[in-house]
């Protein structure tokens, strides 16, 4: 059995901690209100990362594991219990680590764990916002609904991820050809003229720009390993370093402030926000909670703390636009509807449509910056081809009417 550590409150008011060997978290409570103890935070076990059969591989695709809330929406809507429409999805899917995910969880639930807890005993499969959103569906009585929008909103974002990554393939694969094609050039085409023009530079009449050219080929030769050595140790060196919380918001508030690029880091970010917190507000989740969630559904660290300076002035009883309008960081238009969406109580829904709307907008604007990148690359590209013809053309054409 599990053994799970505890912290509870005895008659006296003294905080009485430790662990306990049981089944599920329900029994450690009873066993400590057995004992005159109030529990206070009672922890489940870390799974081991050697040997969780649930932990190979990670965990899975957003495409996959929204197609499972789903199946169970619609399993549970047509009045499935819970139980059977788990042992159902479980037997049927395909996938090693999902299902060694549910028959932990049908485990857990046969002993009368909650869903949601079922659920929080695999963070790697389940997010937080499945977690969250259950529990709420599971207390409001609309399980499968709250199940349905995990969905939806799982496959939106798996959706706006794909293209993204889709939108900057070609650039990339431009940028790549391009420098593989100017290496080659450099090191191996450029060389061969070198012998050929030795009679201009002794007389003095080899251009400035095949000097320079035929220089350069010459450093990238001698130079271009122990460089390229170097950098590698270099992005490694910055990769430790971006890995450590100091880097990680560092790169964050980099993200957000490069031209162009800057923009669409920052609305992505936001539009995540909206959508978490739109939605758990939607599912009955409470809004410091859901603020929590959707903290770190925002994937950037600067505005993470932007948030969670806002959820502290809501303990304080203020409104959630005025410590997001201070930070910054978020838009101006975006803190104005929350604003007024806090005034008229249609926080949730509008939260969904900024998310909607910044989404759509940031789309356009990627688009728009792929169509103006692919043919600049295409120019530079094309410019630097061009330079080194002309200035392998210049020498030969001289040469020529020489012998002319």
């Amino acid at each position: 059995m599990p053994e799970f550590t505890y912290i509870a409150r005895g008659l006296d008011g003294a905080k009485v901690s430790g662990t306990m060997t049981a089944n599920t978290e329900v029994e450690v409570t009873n066993a400590l209100s057995n004992q005159s103890l109030f529990p206070i935070k009672v922890d489940a076990p870390k799974e081991s990362k050697g040997f969780s059969l649930s932990s190979i591989g990670g965990g899975i695709s957003d495409q996959k594991i929204a197609v499972f809330y789903e199946q169970m929406a619609s399993l549970l809507s047509n009045g499935v219990p819970l139980l059977k429409s788990l042992k159902i999805l479980g037997q049927q899917t395909k996938i090693p680590s999902l299902k060694t995910a549910l028959d932990d969880v049908i485990r857990r639930v046969e002993d009368g764990v909650d869903l949601s807890e079922a659920f929080a005993a695999h963070p790697k499969i389940f997010s937080d916002m499945a977690i969250n959103m259950s529990r709420a569906g599971a207390e409001g009585g609309f399980l499968e609904d709250a199940l349905s929008r995990v969905a939806a909103f799982t496959e939106q974002q798996s959706e706006l991820r794909s293209r993204t990554i889709g939108a900057m393939i070609y650039p990339a694969v431009l940028m790549s050809m391009g420098s593989v094609i100017v290496t080659v050039l450099l090191v191996y085409f450029v060389p061969q003229f070198e012998t050929m023009f030795s009679t201009l530079r002794a007389k003095g009449q080899l251009p400035w720009i095949t000097e320079a050219l035929l220089a350069f080929s010459r450093r990238v030769q001698v130079w271009g390993i122990p460089a390229l050595i170097l950098m590698l140790i270099i992005g490694l060196v910055v990769k430790v370093q971006l890995n450590s919380d100091k880097g990680k918001r560092w790169l964050d508030r980099v993200k957000i402030k490069i031209p162009m690029l800057g923009g669409i880091f920052l609305s992505l970010a936001v539009a995540r926000f909206c959508r978490v917190l739109g939605t758990l507000l939607k599912n009955g989740v409470p809004i410091l909670k859901a603020l929590e969630i959707s903290r770190d559904a925002a994937g950037n660290r600067v505005l993470s703390e932007a948030i969670a300076d806002a959820s502290e002035n809501i303990t304080a009883g203020e409104s959630l636009s005025v410590p997001l309008k201070k930070s910054g960081h978020f838009p101006y238009n975006v803190t104005e509807m929350i604003s007024v969406a806090e005034e008229s109580n249609s926080l949730d829904s509008v939260l969904v449509n900024i998310s909607d709307g910044l989404e759509k907008q940031t789309i356009r604007r990627l688009d728009l910056m792929v169509k103006l990148i692919e043919p600049l690359m295409l120019m530079i590209m094309a410019g630097i081809v061009l330079i080194v013809v002309v200035a392998l053309l210049l020498p030969i054409m001289k040469m020529g009417s020489a012998m002319g």
